[in-house]
């Protein structure tokens, strides 16, 4: 008797489905053995693969986001932690040899995965042991490994002179090498730029295992990862850095209302103050669900005394109602303490602590410029989307521009978000490891809020805020010119054919590549202007 037809067909599929993965997964277990094969040199004690027992320890220990924990989700070949620089090139070399792609993870951060993620088999370099600081108080600059954090580079500036700092984020377990590579906004962009404003030398590894410094480099290639992506163009190792003057006390308050306490007049007032005030004064807004109500919190930084505050805000934001018992004076590396949400008694020896924070926490972002202010109504509309289910722990944070943001001209780095920007906003949706089988409503509610905030953004995004949801990613990393531009205007406006220029001149067979990495110039592609 013969087989239905249906049945044989589906039985040929499942053959070659099977035939297909045992194949992938032979080929992808002869690329590793062939890529450790490769490596000549001696690599004691810093390489995992799945059968080492720490393996999967090292792989979590800097994962940020446990969207991309599951088993699903495509696992590095080979994890190498690398010990000095001379370990890098026979990586790249090996990875191009055995045709593997390579990711590099400094603090595990990057809001899609795409430092320690990839969908086609690939090497982990993370850069964890390159962790080293010297900074120097007489010429104030620092040297930082691209594996330290932003908290530990904060916490060792502190540890020499109390007047010196950088302006970086807020979130200290970040990892400097992403961190200053897309830009680094943080409470004293407004009076100092960016992180990467104030970068001045850096140490890459390219894709022919050069070591380059910026003299070496060439301006183009140091203009390019000051913003544009340091993976798209090799394996940044270190930074210096030029620090800034900070004042030895610093004044910081939070305060926070409800609606019923007029916090939506406050907010939409907020956004034609913040942008216009003192550079010395930041003023950012955490806007949250807080069980049967919304709450909009103004948290500060003023690079000045409490004093001088209290005029400052009576002048320009009186219905704040700030008042001295919401103040705290105190050195400005406690104010990064209070900044990462910390006590503001806690010590900053907690800087230093790089374990995982996320508690089983997933997340999904995404990011928008804000050029005009947001109507009372636009606001009240985020709140009704607030009050849906998927958005009881989502959070959207707003950080001021204006001051120095808006006196760097647009194409001194790639990142391009200067003046005519009010503020940047970030939304976040969060949900626990027990609610992963509905982490598709969560995501879709994400996008549903970033479609409801286009009427009222630019077209604008931030790297360092990563989002594949804003337009084609080949998996290969292959994105066409065209696909690619998509998503490269968002991020870098007018700046992103320069970086494909750079790109092309230094990887044009687009070695380092990613989902979102800078594309190299192909002959069937031009550039546009």
């Amino acid at each position: 008797m013969k087989a239905p037809t249906i049945f044989i067909t589906l039985t040929l599929i499942l053959l070659v489905n099977i035939s297909i993965s045992c194949s992938s997964s032979s080929s992808s277990s002869s690329s590793a053995h062939n890529f450790l094969e490769c490596l000549s040199q001696k690599f004691d004690n810093v390489i995992y693969t799945p059968t080492n027992s720490s393996y999967s320890s090292i792989l979590r220990f800097s994962l940020q986001n446990l969207r991309f924990a599951s088993n699903s989700t495509p696992k590095p070949l080979v994890i190498i932690t690398p010990e000095h620089e001379s370990q890098i090139p026979p990586i790249i070399y090996c990875s191009k040899a055995t045709a593997l792609q390579i990711r590099t993870r400094s603090g595990g951060h990057d809001f899609e995965g795409l430092s320690y993620t990839s969908q086609v088999p690939f090497v982990l370099v993370d850069l964890i042991n390159f962790s080293d600081i010297t900074v120097d108080v007489v010429t104030k600059t620092a040297w930082v490994e691209a594996g330290a954090t932003i908290g530990s580079l904060c916490y060792r500036i502190a540890e020499k002179t109390p007047t010196l700092g950088f302006p970086v984020g807020l979130c200290p377990t970040v990892g400097v090498g992403g961190h200053f590579s897309g830009g680094g906004n943080g409470a004293m962009a407004r009076k100092y730029g960016l992180a990467a404003d104030n970068v001045i030398d850096a140490r890459i590894i390219d894709v022919n295992g050069r070591f380059l410094n910026r003299k070496s480099m060439g301006e183009d290639l140091f203009w390019a990862i000051r913003g544009g992506g340091g993976a798209s163009f090799g394996v940044i190792v270190a930074w210096k850095v030029q620090l800034v003057d900070v004042p030895e006390r610093v004044t910081v308050f939070t305060v926070e209302r409800t609606l019923e306490e007029n916090a939506t007049k406050l907010v939409h007032r907020w956004q034609s103050i913040a942008p216009k005030l003192s550079k010395d004064l930041y003023i950012g807004v955490v806007i949250t669900r807080r069980n049967t109500t919304i709450s909009v919190s103004f948290s500060s930084l003023f690079l000045g005394g409490m004093d001088r505050l209290l005029v400052l805000m009576q002048e320009s934001f009186p219905e704040l109602g700030l008042v001295r018992e919401n103040c705290a004076q105190v050195r400005w590396i406690q104010s990064v303490v209070y900044l990462a949400g910390f006590p503001i008694e806690s010590s900053p020896q907690l800087l230093l602590n790089r374990s995982n924070p996320i508690n089983g926490i997933s997340f999904k972002a995404k990011s928008n410029y804000v050029q005009e202010p947001i109507p009372e109504s636009g606001f009240e509309g985020i709140w009704r989307k607030l009050y849906e289910s998927a958005g009881a722990k989502a959070r959207i944070q707003m950080s001021p521009y204006g001051g120095r943001m808006a006196e760097i001209p647009k194409s001194a780095i790639p990142f391009p978000h200067r003046a005519g920007n009010l503020y940047e906003i970030l939304q976040f949706v969060i949900w626990q490891k027990d609610e992963s089988q509905n982490s598709d409503e969560y995501i879709r509610w994400s996008r549903r809020l970033h479609a409801y905030l286009a009427p009222y953004v630019s077209r604008g995004a931030y790297l360092n805020a990563r989002d594949l949801d804003l337009g084609v990613n080949n998996i290969y990393g292959n994105t066409s010119l065209a696909e690619a531009s998509i998503w490269g205007n968002r991020y870098f406006s007018h700046n992103f054919h320069r970086l494909v220029r750079v790109k092309t001149a230094l990887d044009p067979n687009n070695f380092f590549r990613n989902e979102q990495s800078i594309p190299p110039l192909l002959v069937h592609f031009r550039p546009e202007g």
